[in-house]
């Protein structure tokens, strides 16, 4: 595995590559989806571990990189509807720990998570947290630093790697709009966390999404349109973004073609709306 280490609370950059841009080139729509992609095929050698209904690859599992649990809120749910298939399809055991109203590990409510985060936890054991910041990681910075360590500190006790990722940009309404300095915050302090810490990455999906909020992108509908949430073609571009990302961290990981995962009908999902 070539995921970048650092000793622990040392300061020293990561020595993670930069990842290419991402390359989704055509819209998905709730019937049709068109890729441009590298082709990479999955490895034909697997074992006999079944994921509801899906085949865990050696590959993955010898990369590090299965099983993957993916925390956040309402915003990642969306997102984890794609992810679920292209993980599986890539070989990878994929849980879906994603709550709507919630799902921080510091904020309103975050208390609450961390009554039974940590058997959640478990599922990803020897494997990879990847924790999307919520839009409701409220707080004082000294707040989320803490936090952020406490979540990396529970996945390494299961053996696991931490991967933050930067939650898309918002278009606030009323709710969040008294809230958006703490959430610039939030992704600091994650990234100030990954930066410290052995086994913890920091991943900035704005290359995905911009640095402002937009509706559509390249003519296609990205992002609902209550300003927060994803419609299926986002989730798709996150999905395809994300994969690539953890090829570049993990070592003989090879995902499978969007081709494969993005025409399965999931964009029929009920979590997705106002796209």
């Amino acid at each position: 595995m070539t995921y970048a280490t650092r000793n622990s609370y040392s300061a020293s950059p990561s020595s993670r590559r930069i990842a290419p841009p991402v390359r989704v080139l055509a819209a998905l729509t709730t019937a049709v989806a068109a890729f441009a992609l590298t082709a990479c095929d999955i490895s034909p050698d697997v074992d006999s571990t079944e994921n509801k209904g899906w085949t865990e690859s050696s590959q993955a599992v010898e990369a590090g990189l299965s099983p993957v649990l993916f925390l956040g809120d309402s915003v990642a749910a969306g997102q984890a509807v794609a992810l679920q298939q292209g993980f599986a399809e890539s070989g990878v055991k994929f849980v879906d720990a994603t709550s709507v109203g919630g799902g921080n590990v510091v904020g309103p409510n975050a208390e609450k998570q961390w009554e039974t985060l940590p058997d959640q936890l478990e599922d990803a054991a020897e494997g990879v947290v990847i924790y999307q910041v919520t839009t409701y990681d409220w707080g004082t910075p000294d707040e989320q630093r803490d936090a952020y360590s406490r979540l990396a500190e529970a996945a390494s006790s299961i053996d696991a790697d931490l991967i933050f990722v930067s939650m898309p940009p918002l278009k606030p309404d009323d709710f969040y709009a008294p809230h958006m300095e703490e959430l610039t915050s939030a992704n600091e302090q994650a990234k100030s966390v990954a930066d410290d810490l052995d086994g913890v990455e920091y991943l900035d999906a704005s290359t995905v999404w911009g640095d402002d909020y937009s509706r559509e992108h390249d003519g296609a509908i990205d992002r609902s349109d209550d300003g927060i949430h994803t419609c299926p073609q986002g989730a798709a571009r996150f999905a395809s973004w994300t994969l690539d990302e953890l090829a570049e961290l993990y070592s003989g990981f090879k995902p499978a073609e969007p081709d494969a995962w993005a025409n399965t009908g999931w964009t029929d999902s009920d979590v997705f709306h106002g796209c």
